[in-house]
């Protein structure tokens, strides 16, 4: 059958599929029983129904060794997709490539093929490996199911490909068996940066033999991560001509703008696109969902919508207990436990259905799941459990949001497979959760069972987003717009794997880019995906490679063109500050400790705060250092494994917050106050009057306080002021201005201005997002009526990092648009004076006051009339 040989190519592993009815299986029934009953129907703001699509087959260049058509075959796959063919007949010319195709399209297989050909080849040589291959991933996870994909389908070919992961959960005995005798590793550019490059010498004969270097999931690499990512694999090329290789670069990546300039950025070097997806594919069904108002007020007495964690979690619920294997993705760690727990608590009374290969089905109604209307699922009231709702801290200066899952942080279990805690009878125990900061073998036990269709349900970050193969799927439910069209698509994808029809729902959150996107379809599923924004060049990012490179290999000037135009500056900062020293051979790394410790490609912003529970010194996990002040201040409550603790003491010093155990009835959430200082503009264009502008700008930030929201509704109960230090950060920023005369014309007096460029600044950081490959807790903003640079009132929008990530640079070249949209969505938004689908901020450091909703739409329609 078509479609199943089109999932076997993209996972080249068979699996165990459970049984489900023909009703629970098709996208359009499953949609109509969630919508059933008048509660539910209005929710749905527009449904896109994806028609299938027949998939085109070719035949493998001649060049692959039959062996490896004869595995593939042996694996269920008789013909490859065009594309697939297409990419590795590139791959044997010696010709980088870059696959940029949709979810479940056999990216993997493109790849494999050429790779193992070569590696087969190199088996015959006198030391058995006379090719090597290299494959990074963005997480552990994901190279990990990568490992059982290539073990699998290269099982026919005996101990020719030695396939091995090496990341940082490899333990120290095998560590010297992979550098000796691996001819595929498996790795993280963090363990790249930290082990295999500054070790390059133990890895000589690994290098001298490196024929491919396969970047898996390459859109994911972006902003400052991606920008440092860019220059590890710098420092990888340099080594690698040093000991005589000059790989090939092999890309997968989620359909994106220009793919073939985003790697080139990413390597480089500048691959062959291959866009045209030949694979099949069933029929996706779409659906917006926004969550219905409540009686509840907020802010201001702003109306305030049901939170898009407790909607997720509802109908996680009601997807399981009708059988539909579902994955709800949700922004944040707290988030993806919280969604399980609810699930769990509301699924204990179901009895769960017999393990998949057994003859008995899951359940296709809903007795017993606590149902409102009988088919629509649970109304507000009847979630009983904790669910708080854009909970936490983020990034610098508004997002009122949950931070998103960066992973690669300590901690422990999830709540529904591996954990004690969380795990219940019935029905609840196929539901888990599944996040970053799991240890190695809680990841792999929620994996198998995955694969296995032990679980129903899950609740995910972003670390699940990924290639990871978990086909069978026939639900995804998208809690809140990732940040990119590229992730959404990717997320929606996880559905249908194995060609049969899939639903997807995306949820509002109640901010407003979401309710931009739910009322304006067009911008989902008429709009191409995101070109990737990343600055290599970045000094900040630069600088520490460069002496992370210069202790690998002296640093000569042959190395300024590989490096960037900047470098030559930079090494004499690097000499001025003793960090190098040149001589001779070149420049030299002059200290005893490691340069690559100098930085954290990940881009934490410093040593990681550990959280200890005060009664045992126990370790529950850590929070990254940038995010320590909004999520792990004194009074913050902190959410783990299902238990709940109140943070008594922060201690900066010593990087280590003390929490104790406790249940208080509300959730915290920290409140900032942002200045900004003009360093430099770079480039200016007129708007009338008004002028747009881009440069360096000095940003600094301080939490203040805290808020006390009440579980479950969000009321806020009172706000906590706070004594932490201000931070300050040199970075890029986007900034406007507008004249006396232009407010006059926009009809803005003394009075309104302050609130009508606040209200501005608010909607346009939420809006940026939909132009710039960022999400909101990437970029700040700063408001004022008279600014002491610019004189005039000013509106900033900053990037949120060391030196800039790039965002705000997009935004300038796309200001036009991003500020177009940015009015729509506030004049559309149905409030009378604001609410946080439009102008307010959970983060706002001056509790959304002043704030001017009719201000804010003339003074950007003025703003906006001679826009270029």
């Amino acid at each position: 059958m078509a479609n199943e040989q089109h999932t076997r190519s993209a996972s080249v592993r068979p699996r165990v599929e459970p049984r489900r009815s023909a009703s629970s299986g098709d996208p359009r029934d499953v949609l109509a029983r969630l919508t059933r009953g008048p509660d539910r129907a209005g929710r749905v703001t527009h449904t896109e129904h994806l028609p299938p699509r027949n998939g085109r087959h070719a035949q493998w260049p001649d060049r692959i060794r039959p062996e490896v058509i004869d595995a593939v075959q042996h694996a269920g796959i008789d013909r490859p997709w065009e594309h697939q063919a297409r990419a590795a007949a590139h791959a044997l010319d010696g010709e980088s490539v870059i696959i940029a195709t949709g979810t479940a399209s056999g990216k993997s297989l493109s790849y494999l093929v050429p790779v193992l050909s070569t590696l087969l080849d190199g088996s015959e040589a006198p030391n058995g490996r006379g090719a090597t291959a290299l494959y990074l991933a963005p997480t552990k996870a994901l190279a990990a199911d990568q490992r059982r994909a290539v073990t699998d389908l290269a099982a026919p070919l005996g101990t020719a490909v030695r396939a091995a992961v090496f990341d940082g959960d490899t333990p120290v005995e095998e560590r010297e068996w992979v550098r000796l005798y691996a001819n595929y590793v498996l790795t993280n550019p963090d363990m790249l940066h930290r082990g295999l490059l500054p070790g390059h010498t133990r890895w000589s004969s690994f290098l001298r033999a490196l024929r491919y270097v396969v970047i898996d999931e390459c859109h994911t690499y972006r902003g400052v991560f991606g920008s440092h990512v860019a220059q590890v694999l710098r420092r990888l090329r340099r080594l690698c001509a040093r000991y005589g290789s000059e790989p090939v670069f092999l890309l997968a990546s989620a359909t994106s703008a220009a793919p073939g300039e985003g790697a080139a950025r990413l390597t480089g070097v500048r691959p062959v696109e291959i866009t045209e997806d030949t694979s099949p594919r069933g029929e996706t069904v779409f659906a917006l969902w926004e969550p219905p108002l409540t009686e509840l007020e907020g802010e201001r007495g702003a109306p305030v919508r049901r939170t898009a964690t407790a909607e997720a979690a509802e109908l996680l619920t009601d997807l399981t207990a009708q059988g539909v294997r579902t994955v709800a993705f949700v922004r944040s760690r707290r988030g993806a436990e919280l969604i399980s727990l609810i699930a769990q608590d509301r699924l204990a009374a179901v009895p769960a259905p017999r393990r998949p290969g057994t003859a008995e089905e899951a359940p296709t109604g809903a007795d017993g799941a606590g149902r409102a209307d009988g088919a629509g699922g649970a109304g507000p009231a009847e979630v009983t459990a904790t669910v708080p709702d854009e909970v936490g801290a983020a990034g610098p200066g508004e997002d009122g949001a949950e931070r998103p899952d960066r992973g690669g942080a300590a901690g422990s279990g999830p709540g529904g497979v591996v954990s004690a805690g969380g795990r219940r009878g019935g029905l609840s125990s196929r539901i888990a959760a599944y996040r970053g900061g799991y240890l190695p073998e809680e990841r792999r036990a929620l994996e198998r069972a995955l694969h296995t269709g032990e679980l129903l349900g899950l609740a995910a970050t972003n670390a699940l987003e990924l290639g990871i193969d978990i086909s069978g799927l026939d639900a995804v439910l998208i809690t809140g717009y990732p940040g990119t069209r590229a992730s959404l698509w990717q997320q929606a994808g996880r559905a249908g794997r194995a060609g049969q029809g899939a639903l997807a729902i995306m949820i509002a959150r109640d901010e407003p880019l979401d309710t931009y996107l739910v009322h304006h379809p067009d911008s989902v599923f008429r709009t191409p995906v995101e070109s990737t924004v990343l600055d290599p060049h970045n000094p900040y990012v630069l600088a520490p490679h460069l002496c992370a490179a210069a202790a690998e290999i002296p640093l000569t000037e042959a190395d300024f063109d590989l490096f960037g135009p900047e470098t030559a500056q930079l090494l004499s900062k690097l000499e001025q500050r003793k960090l190098l020293r040149r001589r001779s051979s070149g420049w030299h790394w002059t200290r005893k400790e490691r340069a690559a410790d100098l930085t954290d490609i990940r881009g934490s912003g410093g040593k990681p705060v550990q959280v200890v529970e005060a009664g045992t010194g126990r370790l529950l996990g850590t929070v990254d250092a940038g995010a320590a002040h909004t999520t792990v201040h004194e009074g913050a409550v902190h959410l783990h494994q299902g238990r709940t603790y109140v943070v008594r003491q922060l201690d900066l010093e010593d990087c280590a917050a003390l929490v104790e155990e406790a249940s208080p009835p509300w959730t915290t959430m920290a409140r900032d106050t942002t200045s900004l200082a003009v360093l430099e503009t770079e480039a200016e264009v007129p708007w009338g009057e008004a002028r747009l502008c881009f440069g360096s700008v000095e940003v600094t930030n301080q939490v203040v306080s805290y808020l006390r929201r009440r579980l479950i509704t969000g009321e806020v109960l009172g706000e906590t002021k706070l004594d932490l230090p201000p931070r300050t950060l040199r970075t890029r920023a986007v900034w406007w201005t507008v004249t006396e005369d232009q407010l006059d014309a926009a009809r803005i007096n003394p009075e309104i201005l302050a609130g009508s460029l606040h209200a501005a600044e608010h909607a346009a950081i939420g809006m940026l997002p939909l132009f710039a490959t960022c999400d909101r807790w990437d970029i700040g903003g700063v408001s004022i009526a008279l600014h002491p640079d610019t004189l005039l009132p000013t509106v900033f929008v900053y990037d949120g990092q060391p030196g800039g990530a790039g965002f705000a640079e997009r935004a300038f070249h796309t200001a036009r648009a991003w500020l177009t949209a940015t009015r729509d969505a506030i004049a559309a938004c149905e409030c009378e004076a604001g609410c946080p689908s439009c102008i307010q901020s959970p983060k706002c450091g001056n509790a959304n006051d002043p704030l001017h909703k009719r201000g804010a739409i003339r003074l950007l329609t003025e703003l906006l009339r001679s826009a270029t």
